[in-house]
Formats: C-alpha cells, sequence, structure tokens
C-alpha cells in the first residue's frame, strides 16, 4: 500500500506512548499517579447534565441537527456579553465538535499550500497539525519564561510577518500555564492589522485563572473582529469533556467560511449535546467559581509541594496545568519523564512534546484530588531523584 506523503511528518503522539507505559505498570501491580493527560476529573455541571439526560428521552433529539439550535446562538450572544462585555451577531457565531476540530480545521478556508501560519513553540500540537494538513508552512515563535511565556511581536523577523496568513495564540495557554492581558490583545490586533494576518485565538481555559483578574476575551480588544476569531470550549469549563462542544465566534467572513467548510463534513452538533450547552451556559455560574477554587488548591498543594522537597517550580497563573523546570543536572525531558514514572509511579508529559522549546520542562495536569497530589510529592521525595542531582 502507498500513503500520503503527508503521513511521514505524523509520529505516534506521545500520550500514545506515555499511555502503553502506564498500562505496563499497572498491569504489573504497580501505583499510578495520573498528573499527565488534561482530563477533569470533577464531575459535570449538574444542570448542563440533566438537560442532556432529558433531551435523550425525545426521539426527535436523535435526528441530524443540520446547525446550531436559535437558543443556543442566543445563549453564546448573552454569555459573551454577561462574562466578557463583548457584543456578538448570530453570524458571527458558529458550533464545533470540541475545540481540537476546529483547531484542526480552521485552516482548511483560510490556507492555501505553502502559506506562512505562526504558531507558538511551546504549544499545543494541534495548532501546528490543522495547517500542516493544508500544505500550509509553519514558522514557529518562541514563548520565553522570561517574557512571562508572552511572544514578542517585534522579534518576528518583517519578511516572516508579512509572508504569514495567520497566527495561532492561546491564553491562558497550555501548557505554560500563563495568562495574557488587554494589552497583549491589542499588540496581536496591531500586529495582524500591520500585516494582513488572521488571528485564531484559543481560550479554553478562561475560567480557569487562577490569580490576578478574571480570564479575558482576544475579541474584548478594540479592532480584534477585523482580524480575527476565537475558540471556547465548554469542555473544561463545565466539565464536559465527552460531549465534545465549543464555539467558534468572531470574524464573520472567517466563521462564514469555516461554516461552510464543516458543513461539507459534519451535520451539526447533535441535539441532546446543544441541550447541554444551553443549559450550561444559562444556568446557574456558581459551578465556576467552584471549579476555580478546587483548581486553585490543586495548584497550591502540588506548587507549594514541590518546593517543599527541594524542585523550584515558577508562577502557575491559569489553566489546569503547572509548567516545571527540570531538576539542577537533568537535561532529557523524556527521559526525565520515564525515569520519574518508573522510579515514582508520577506521570507528567515531557516538554519536548510541546516542541523545541519545551525542552528542559515537564507539564503536570491538576487532574486529581489534593490528597493524591500530596501521596505522589511523597512518593517523589522517597524515591530519590531530587536528592541524586543535589549532592
Amino acid at each position: 500500500m502507498k500513503f500520503a506523503a503527508r503521513m511521514d511528518q505524523f509520529q505516534p503522539g506521545i500520550f500514545d506512548v506515555l499511555g502503553k507505559l502506564r498500562s505496563q505498570r499497572l498491569a504489573e501491580g504497580k501505583k499510578v499517579y495520573d498528573l499527565w493527560v488534561g482530563t477533569p476529573d470533577f464531575p459535570p455541571t449538574p444542570h448542563a447534565m440533566a438537560a442532556f439526560t432529558e433531551a435523550g428521552k425525545d426521539p426527535e433529539m436523535y435526528k441530524y441537527s443540520l446547525g446550531d439550535l436559535p437558543e443556543l446562538t442566543q445563549a453564546v450572544i448573552a454569555w459573551y456579553r454577561r462574562r466578557y462585555g463583548v457584543e456578538l451577531l448570530p453570524e458571527e457565531i458558529t458550533s464545533l465538535n470540541g475545540s481540537q476540530e476546529g483547531m484542526a480545521h480552521v485552516a482548511l478556508p483560510i490556507c492555501d499550500p505553502g502559506d506562512v501560519v505562526l504558531v507558538p513553540n511551546p504549544g499545543y500540537p494541534v495548532f501546528s497539525i490543522g495547517p500542516m494538513l493544508c500544505g500550509a508552512n509553519i514558522v514557529e515563535f518562541p514563548l520565553y519564561e522570561k517574557n512571562g511565556f508572552l511572544p514578542d511581536f517585534e522579534d518576528i523577523p518583517e519578511e516572516t510577518a508579512r509572508a504569514a496568513k495567520m497566527i495561532m495564540v492561546s491564553y491562558p495557554a497550555n501548557p505554560v500555564a500563563a495568562a495574557a492581558d488587554m494589552a497583549f490583545y491589542e499588540k496581536l490586533v496591531d500586529f495582524c492589522k500591520k500585516y494582513d494576518v488572521i488571528a485564531v485565538h484559543d481560550n479554553a481555559y478562561s475560567e480557569i485563572v487562577h490569580d490576578g483578574p478574571a480570564g479575558i476575551s482576544f475579541l474584548a480588544a478594540r479592532g480584534a473582529k477585523d482580524v480575527g476569531i476565537e475558540l471556547n470550549s465548554l469542555s473544561k469549563s463545565y466539565n464536559l469533556t465527552g460531549l465534545r462542544i465549543s464555539f467558534a465566534v468572531g470574524n464573520r467572513e472567517i466563521i462564514g467560511k469555516l461554516k461552510t467548510v464543516r458543513s461539507q463534513i459534519d451535520y451539526g452538533v447533535p441535539f441532546p449535546v446543544q441541550k447541554a450547552a444551553i443549559a450550561a451556559l444559562t444556568g446557574p455560574q456558581d459551578c465556576l467559581d467552584a471549579l476555580r477554587e478546587g483548581y486553585r488548591a490543586r495548584r497550591d498543594a502540588l506548587c507549594n509541594g514541590l518546593k517543599a522537597i527541594g524542585w523550584p517550580v515558577g508562577p502557575a497563573e491559569a489553566t489546569m496545568f503547572v509548567w516545571v523546570k527540570l531538576p539542577p543536572g537533568r537535561t532529557d525531558s523524556f527521559a526525565f519523564a520515564k525515569e520519574l514514572l518508573d522510579r515514582s509511579g508520577v506521570m507528567c508529559v515531557p516538554g519536548v512534546a510541546f516542541g523545541s522549546n519545551g525542552e528542559g520542562f515537564v507539564r503536570f495536569a491538576l487532574t486529581v484530588p489534593v490528597e493524591e497530589i500530596r501521596s505522589a510529592l511523597a512518593d517523589i521525595d522517597a524515591c530519590g531523584i531530587l536528592k541524586e542531582q543535589a549532592e
């Protein structure tokens, strides 16, 4: 058999590799602390779950939806107005089968083969994979700790900026756990207007900000709708990961083209999922406060605990992740993550999985209770992996 040349660009994902190591360890009867995949363990928002269950009783809900219910569109409009102070029109909104799907497809109506797409390094892998499937050329811009993991647009060469068709941005950011302020988004808009670049902002973690002001929207920046769109997900905010429901909102031309592409490959988000989303967006929002408190407690337990056992950690402002430098003397993030699993049972993701600038870091996910985090820290300390480097 002969396969497409594009398949040469893809290798087994790091989560597949780590998953096999995990399964092997469990088969041997050994303990595993699942601090790797960003799958929330908090229960789904009750009123969303109730709406989904109730909709499932109606036979009409099992037909093709072929689009978004008007009440879903209105729920998104009201939520964006209330939450971010951003006004949206119906033609500026489309649902998605999760942000991952949206990121994978957003380049299709924008990029031709050979077009330049700017992506962060380190960054979430699908930011590159979607454009690569269109034949676009990926050009990375670095995120450095010294800059708070925010890009410096002035460091992007003039020739590269002028050649760029699209830029992928995401704050609060996975994996680096950094947040952005309005000044950053204003710079992003200015950059895109100056060089005629389309901005795609992933805002999946805006409800999980631990310190400082609440998460904000790129679209709240003046002129943002002129240059781009934003993706916003209910997966992490309302713990609805398995329902795969999110939205692309913003520039009506981009949204319209994205709808056209998706109409060729999709029959719409299922009605019961839409009903759950409506309930989540319009129902009581105290669940978001409880969510933040839960993740903040876990963040504090992990970061303070790592410092206490001799593993310094920088700030983790937002998201359900903590981005940690390797202990002194370590340089290979994959080798270290594997050794940490072998010796302590603690699973994390090597930073290099998110790009070359991720080397020298690992990412922990805040996906287990505080008590289990403390137990994991005790086993890291007891296995001696940190003490060996300190001697």
